[in-house]
């Protein structure tokens, strides 16, 4: 299984342009699950004031791609192959929290769900669930 604490998750995270545009950080990490977090900004929103569906959508997946990633083995890298994203009602407030884990592990293909909550003044709220199929790919 590869070393993948938070310190180096976190480098992860920024590594990858688009996620570290978003401002996408991780804060807890253990083998098949990790929690990231997005503090929100007005360039996050749609013109009605709620988050953007392709933000809450990457956050899920670069999430549950990591948290797959942490049950690999070797020099392995994760895509995704499916995902579905249900989104269950307006995202509006301070940050977005998402938590994601491993369904299903296996060498070639691993089953992630996430679920992704709105907290506004200490109070959090379910905002949309994910789901998706995880492509283990071996180096060339």
């Amino acid at each position: 299984m590869p070393q993948f604490d938070l310190e180096t998750a976190r480098k992860v995270f920024r590594a990858a342009p688009f996620v570290a545009d978003v401002g996408i950080e991780p804060t807890a990490i253990g083998r098949g699950e990790i929690e990231t977090t997005l503090t929100l900004q007005p360039r996050h929103l749609q013109h009605g004031g709620q988050v953007h569906a392709g933000v809450i959508t990457t956050m899920a997946d670069h999430s549950a791609g990591a948290a797959a990633f942490t049950m690999t083995e070797g020099a392995a890298s994760v895509v995704t192959a499916d995902l579905r994203m249900s989104l269950l009602r307006a995202a509006k407030g301070e940050r977005l929290v998402c938590r994601a884990w491993v369904v299903k592990p296996g060498r070639q293909i691993m089953f992630t769900e996430a679920e992704i909550y709105c907290v506004t003044g200490g109070e959090s709220q379910l905002v949309a669930r994910f789901s998706a199929t995880m492509a283990v790919v071996s180096p060339s």
